[in-house]
Parts: structure tokens; sequence; C-alpha cells
């Protein structure tokens, strides 16, 4: 006989968990072998329990369901757990992930993505919706872009130019650059007024503040 799956239940709401537990019981290979009303009872019946699978709501009493799966995580790295929420918010997604959970699955949509979520985490995978993958992906690639403009015009810059910066940022007059490099002062200047439009930096203070700020002052 195929053993069953066994699926602990912790959320605060009575009446939720009564509707998960009917859910469940449409698959007949699960078995809900306990419910939990808060952080720290979710701890003691997982260990006293093993499920396979643990559901955990993140808003409980006693220890928040963030807290609880970092506890939980941290005594049992192989723990299958699935966020079983009403938060929609991208910060508790990605602090739910952070902390361990393998799925994380929307309240309004458990009656069609829980079995998903179950499925995908027992595979040993990870679940989240379609909507929740693609909020994910948008605010990462625009966390990228934006760490990329904030350096885009460091980026932009030749190696000679960088080497114009660092000397001028270190106070050295046009001539004493050109003689240094090897360059006419007329070429220098050239550089310098290039590193002005780039940077839009018209003050040689700018230039140090750039100079500093990508670490071309921390050598002669």
């Amino acid at each position: 006989m195929k053993q069953k799956l066994k699926v602990l239940l912790a959320d605060d709401h009575k009446l939720l968990r009564s509707g998960l537990k009917l859910l469940l019981q449409r698959n007949p290979d699960m078995l809900v072998v306990g419910e939990s009303a808060d952080g720290e009872q979710t701890i003691q019946l997982f260990e006293q329990l093993q499920p396979d699978i643990l559901l955990l709501d993140l808003s409980m009493p006693a220890m928040d369901g963030i807290e609880c799966l970092k506890e939980i995580k941290s005594r049992y790295p192989e723990a299958k757990v699935i966020v079983l929420t009403m938060h929609e918010d991208e910060n508790y997604i990605k602090r739910a992930m952070q902390a361990g959970a393998s799925a994380y699955v929307h309240k309004s949509a458990a009656d069609t993505d829980l079995f998903k979520a179950i499925e995908a985490v027992q595979a040993g995978g990870i679940y989240l919706s379609q909507q929740d993958s693609k909020l994910l992906l948008h605010v990462l690639l625009n966390r990228e872009q934006d760490a990329i403009d904030k350096k885009a015009p460091y980026i932009l810059l030749s190696p000679r130019e960088r080497e114009v910066l660092r000397l001028v940022a270190h106070g050295y007059s046009l001539a004493e650059v050109a003689e240094r490099l090897s360059l006419s002062i007329k070429t220098v200047d050239t550089y310098k007024v290039r590193l002005s439009e780039k940077l839009q930096a018209t003050k040689r203070s700018e230039l140090v503040s750039y100079a500093l700020k990508y670490g071309l002052l921390s050598t002669e």
C-alpha cells in the first residue's frame, strides 16, 4: 500500500484550517496529521509528527510564520514548507523564500495552486505562481537596471579617461598629467572635457567624488 503524504497545517484561523483539511482530503494520497494555531506550537508539532509537508501561514501569534520557518529550517534543513498566506506583497514573498520556503501560495488561489505546489515540492523543486514569478523577476530586473544606471557614467569611460580622472582627482595640473601620460596638454584637456560631459561634473570636487566612489584614489 502506498504511504500517504503527511501534512501539518499551521494557521491561527480554525475555519481556514478546516477548509484546507477538506480540500486536502480530496486527494486520497494525503493525510493531515496535525493542526497548529501559532508558531511555537507549529515547531513542537513538527518535531513530534515529522510531516512530509508543512503548510504555514505567515501571520500567527506567539511567533510569526517567517521566524517559525527559520527555526524549523535551522533544525531540519530538509523540511519542505509551503507558505500559504493572504500576503501578496513582493517583500513577503522574498522574505519567505529567503527563509527557506519551498513554495509560496496565496490563500485566494489555494484551490487551484495548492496541489501544484505540493507536487512540485515533493519532487524536490520550488513553486511560485506565474504572477509571483513575474513580480519577483520584474523587481530583480529593475534593481539590476538601477545599479547599472548608477554606474553607467563610469562604465562609459575609456581606460585612458579613467587614468586622466585619477590624476586630475589627485590634484595634478593638466601639464603634469600630460607629462605623466606622455600626452600633449591639448589632448589631456580634451580628455578632461569628455570626462565632464560623461560624468556631468564641471567642478574638480565632483571629479574627486567620482574617483573616490570608484576607488581611483586608492593608488598613486
